[in-house]
This record gives structure tokens, C-alpha cells and sequence, in this order.
């Protein structure tokens, strides 16, 4: 057969073959390392700090340096199968969560129908650990009637109230408590004895990413970590700003229990935040700390991105459109 037309027929045939489910998330294998044997599950889908370029960047640096299995998941548009944030209540692949042993969770205000949903409140509900980044404060926000309505950030029922931001990561959504866009965050160390702070110093930590306002005391048996110190800029040598915002300063990162499930939330998170090597290193050790192998966190763990990483600023409207998962593997 003349090569060009082979060529052609090759090219036809598979553009013929229908989409596996599997092209809607991405997999990243385990190895050896840390991590090795554990399964980390990471759920992207919000409209503004861009995650779905963070996770797999994290996704990549725990698998490739550190040996875990990694699940990353996306908000698809059902007709194209492209990646599209503002599409809130699809989330596919959340069936993985049945054997993971870790969430990480990014999303923002989604409304996911109840078959969806079931995965992620059964994965919770049996007291299995969260990492919460940034917007997972108000991760949920249910538009219509479902069964796991009390999940929303809102929800005003006493048993439940303020869904999963407030009782299983310690607060829902309450303020920007910096100015958006304009005061960044640098990272104090509240508590440096905490194995999670390990290889982290004063200042390290920085992000253009603004402190989310939070209620004094954080509820039950929750931990201050780090706390936020917003600067009155976008560079991480900007002054602190000079009002009494900084009095007292907003916790940004903390530890506490969900039934007997280990929980770390920070309200970093944004993708253009993980630049900042002090940070990734902080979700990593909470990443060990939450998987019970703290013992193996040190100063020098590896967190070298993994590739180019060029995040997206943060915005309503800035996603990278017609991207699908496969784009960011």
C-alpha cells in the first residue's frame, strides 16, 4: 500500500474509536518511594484559582518523586469531553474514591448529582483522610434537591451546618480577608514543632493568592499550623500591610479530625500559589501526615515540579479552554 494512504487509513480508523472513560481523568503509576502502596485521589473543579493546573502538577511531583498511585479528576463538559471548571455538576471518576486512600480536594461550589456525590460522602463518612486546598471550604453548593444537600457550604440545618467546609475541614466560605488581587499571603510558622512544618521556616511559604477570613477559635480539635500574614502587595518582599488586619493574623493552614479521620486544610492552594516550593513542601508533609507515614517526613523531601509548569493567573473566565485531561498529562 502506497505509505501515504496507509497513513491516512491509520488516521481515520483512530479517529473512529469512541473515547474511553479513562480519557476523562488522568492515572499516574506508583512506585517505589514513600508513597509506594498508597492511592491518592485529587479532585479538581473550580472557576477561578485553576485547579485543574495544580492537581496534576501535585499529582506528578507524589507520584514521580514519591512512589504514590495518583488519581486526578476533572469538571468535564459532557457533549466535548474537554476540561470546562464552569461546568459544576460533573465531576467524572469519583468511583475511585471507593479505594483511595487519601482525597485531595480543590473544588469550588459544585452542584454534583447524587451518583456522583455518593463517592465522595461515602469516602468521608467512613473517617477517611482530606487534604483541602484553598476553595474546598466551599467546595459544595447544591442548586437542586439531593440527598447529600447538607454537604453545601450553606446548609443551614443544625446537624450538619454549613456542610463540608465547616464540619469535616474545620470552615466554609466567610471572607477575603486580604484584598483579592492585590495583598498576598506570606506563611508565619504558628507551630513549629508540628511534624507537618518540618524543612519550613518563617516566610518561606508565599503565594498571590489573598487570606481567607476564618472564625476564631476554628471549631473542635482543630490545630493552627500556619498562619497568613497579608502583605500589601503582590511580591513576596512586600511589606506587611499596616492596619490591624494582621491582629490577630488568620490561620491558613491547620490540622484536625473528622470520626477519627485525619484532616489538613489550607486556603492556599491556587495553582499560580504551588510556584512556591515552601508550600508544595507543605502539602507533602501533610500528604505523609495524613496517610499515617509521618514518620518518613524530612526537610528534604523532594519537590521539584515535574516539567513545565506555567500556571494560569487566577480569574473567573481565565481557563485554558478546549483542553482536555490528556492536555495536562
Amino acid at each position: 500500500m502506497n505509505p501515504r494512504l496507509f497513513l491516512l487509513s491509520l488516521l481515520l480508523c483512530l479517529a473512529s474509536i469512541p473515547a474511553f472513560a479513562s480519557d476523562l481523568w488522568l492515572e499516574y503509576p506508583g512506585g517505589k518511594g514513600v508513597g509506594e502502596g498508597k492511592r491518592i485521589v485529587l479532585v479538581s473543579g473550580d472557576e477561578e484559582y485553576r485547579s485543574e493546573e495544580a492537581l496534576p502538577q501535585l499529582a506528578k511531583i507524589l507520584s514521580q518523586h514519591h512512589g504514590f498511585k495518583c488519581t486526578v479528576l476533572f469538571a468535564i463538559d459532557p457533549k466535548t469531553g474537554e476540561i470546562n471548571p464552569e461546568q459544576s455538576d460533573n465531576i467524572p471518576g469519583l468511583e475511585s474514591l471507593d479505594n483511595a486512600d487519601l482525597m485531595i480536594i480543590a473544588t469550588r461550589f459544585r452542584s454534583l448529582p447524587d451518583d456522583q456525590m455518593k463517592h465522595v460522602v461515602d469516602y468521608v463518612e467512613k473517617g477517611k483522610p482530606v487534604v483541602g486546598l484553598r476553595t474546598a471550604t466551599h467546595a459544595f453548593n447544591f442548586k437542586g434537591a439531593s440527598a447529600y444537600a447538607h454537604y453545601g457550604w450553606n446548609y443551614k440545618g443544625k446537624e450538619f451546618e454549613q456542610g463540608f467546609g465547616r464540619q469535616v475541614l474545620g470552615e466554609t466560605w466567610i471572607s477575603h480577608h486580604g484584598k483579592h488581587k492585590s495583598e498576598s499571603t506570606l506563611g508565619l510558622i504558628e507551630d513549629k514543632s508540628h511534624v507537618i512544618a518540618t524543612g519550613i521556616k518563617d516566610g518561606e511559604i508565599w503565594g498571590p493568592s489573598d487570606v481567607y477570613g476564618v472564625r476564631l477559635p476554628l471549631p473542635g480539635d482543630s490545630h493552627t499550623i500556619v498562619l497568613g500574614q497579608i502583605l500589601s502587595g503582590m511580591s513576596q518582599t512586600d511589606a506587611p500591610v499596616t492596619d490591624n488586619r494582621n491582629a490577630p493574623m488568620m490561620p491558613i493552614a491547620w490540622t484536625r479530625s473528622y470520626k477519627q479521620g485525619r484532616i489538613f486544610a489550607t486556603t492556599m492552594g491556587a495553582a499560580t500559589d504551588l510556584e512556591n516550593a515552601a508550600l508544595r513542601r507543605l502539602i507533602l508533609n501533610a500528604t505523609l501526615w495524613c496517610v499515617g507515614r509521618e514518620d518518613k517526613i524530612t526537610p528534604d523531601r523532594n519537590v521539584a515540579l515535574v516539567g513545565e509548569f506555567k500556571p494560569t493567573a487566577f480569574g473567573f473566565g481565565t481557563f485554558v479552554k478546549g483542553k482536555k485531561p490528556a492536555d495536562y498529562q
